[in-house]
């Protein structure tokens, strides 16, 4: 095996370092919101957002105004983005089917998928509004069912950005707040005194808001770790160097620590790409943004084979993973872990970002390897049940019961089965004795 750095990013030692603060300023952060309450909501807000209305909720012609300075060509792709993320969650959401089963006569097992029953979806909108956040959350939450969908996006120049109100407003929003950071995903987990705490959080965000759903998690739920936006092009040399630079760069422009990473078994395409990615920055408007993410977060990595480039692959576990390959089906079959696939050249992750269907709340920092992204059925909760029909089956299943239970030492188990036993079996079991 044979695996070739031709650039890296910073160290491993210094990113978890960046780490630490965050976490410090976080935890802080979220202690000031839970003893002050508003107070601190709004002083964060003040000073970080340069924003401190009357109220951060918006009532209802308030919403109406901001709608109404969205153009209707912006409506419309709105729109039509909502269609095809909508069409893709009430598919998934029908994949869902509630059972029940007769394991043995007289005895049914079964389960419930049954919503969440409030969230706190957070939309950013830091350095760039971002519209498609609420159709990704707010709108699947809706398909759902979730009954109290809360949302919450920080203010654009001293006011609600016009198309993230629209696109909440439209997805399903109950109550929409213009807040942003921390502030916004302590009030919504933690309450104030004008902000109601929802059972969950979702939504990507910047590393202080990936944090902050972190050390949240336990006192409410969130879908997933969605930090910083990731990227990897898997690319050999059925694909162009132009292709592999545009990619990368497309989500460097997310902010200064967006990882950017080819892999692939063409030196001639890494050097390429190289040369590629240097020209684009000189001509793209968000340099300033993409160029410090590629010097710092950037990397090529040049494989001898597809195995190798595989391996890599589910190593590193990017969040988006766009293959551009003479075999992308065969990545499909074996990739294990990465936030979502973009297969071959013709699609790309923007699409995934925006509206193509797919939800792009998605993995960040190797959380590929255990969950998927935010889709309808991370606002479901499955619930299992039971119910026995006949005496025969709880005197029989009780049997087992009792004995499994004095196996493992619990006599008041064992006599929650015995009692069933003795009242529906008709048959005498000693008081704490295992059931013959």
């Amino acid at each position: 095996m044979s695996i070739r750095y031709m650039k890296q990013g910073r160290a491993a030692a210094e990113r978890a370092e960046d780490d630490a603060k965050v976490r410090t300023l976080v935890e802080a952060t979220l202690k000031d919101i839970e003893t002050r309450g508003d107070a601190a909501v709004r002083d964060l807000s003040a000073k970080f957002d340069n924003f401190s209305p009357a109220s951060f909720r918006l009532n209802a012609s308030e919403i109406e105004a901001a709608v109404n300075k969205v153009s209707a060509r912006d409506m419309d792709d709105i729109r039509f983005a909502q269609t095809q993320i909508r069409k893709f969650a009430e598919a998934q959401r029908a994949s869902m089917t509630d059972i029940e089963i007769e394991t043995m006569p007289g005895v049914f097992l079964g389960h419930r998928n049954i919503p969440v029953q409030s969230v706190g979806c957070y939309v950013p909108g830091g350095k760039y509004p971002m519209v498609a956040s609420a159709h990704m959350s707010v709108l699947t939450a809706s398909v759902a069912g979730v009954p109290r969908i809360a949302a919450a996006a920080p203010a654009q120049k001293g006011e609600p950005h016009p198309a993230i109100v629209a696109a909440m407003h439209l997805g399903g929003a109950h109550e929409i707040y213009v807040l942003g950071g921390i502030q916004a995903i302590g009030a919504m987990a933690l309450g104030t005194e004008t902000i109601r705490p929802v059972d969950m959080l979702v939504g990507p965000g910047n590393a202080f808001v990936a944090e902050a759903k972190r050390q949240l998690y336990g006192r409410v739920g969130i879908d997933l770790f969605a930090g910083p936006t990731e990227t990897m092009v898997i690319a050999d040399e059925t694909v162009d160097a132009e292709m592999c630079a545009t990619d990368l760069l497309g989500q460097a422009e997310h902010g200064y620590n967006s990882p950017a990473v080819l892999v692939t078994n063409s030196e001639t395409l890494a050097k390429a790409t190289i040369a590629e990615i240097d020209r684009i920055l000189g001509i793209l408007p968000t340099a300033e943004t993409a160029s410090v993410s590629w010097r710092e977060y950037g990397e090529i990595i040049v494989c001898d084979t597809y195995e190798e480039m595989l391996d890599v692959a589910d190593d590193i576990a990017s969040e988006h993973v766009q293959v551009m390959t003479d075999r992308d089906d065969w990545f499909l079959e074996n990739m294990h872990s990465y936030g979502a696939l973009f297969l071959g050249p013709r699609t790309n992750v923007a699409n995934g970002d925006k509206v193509i269907g797919t939800n792009h709340t998605l993995p960040t920092k190797k959380a590929g390897r255990y969950t998927g992204g935010l889709w309808v059925g991370k606002f479901l909760k499955t619930h299992s049940y039971q119910r026995v029909t006949t005496d025969k089956a709880a005197a029989e299943i009780g049997a087992y019961c009792s004995r499994l239970s004095m196996l493992e030492g619990f006599v008041g188990h064992a006599e929650q089965a015995n009692l069933r036993v003795r009242r529906y079996g008709n048959r005498d079991v000693a008081y704490g004795e295992a059931a013959e």
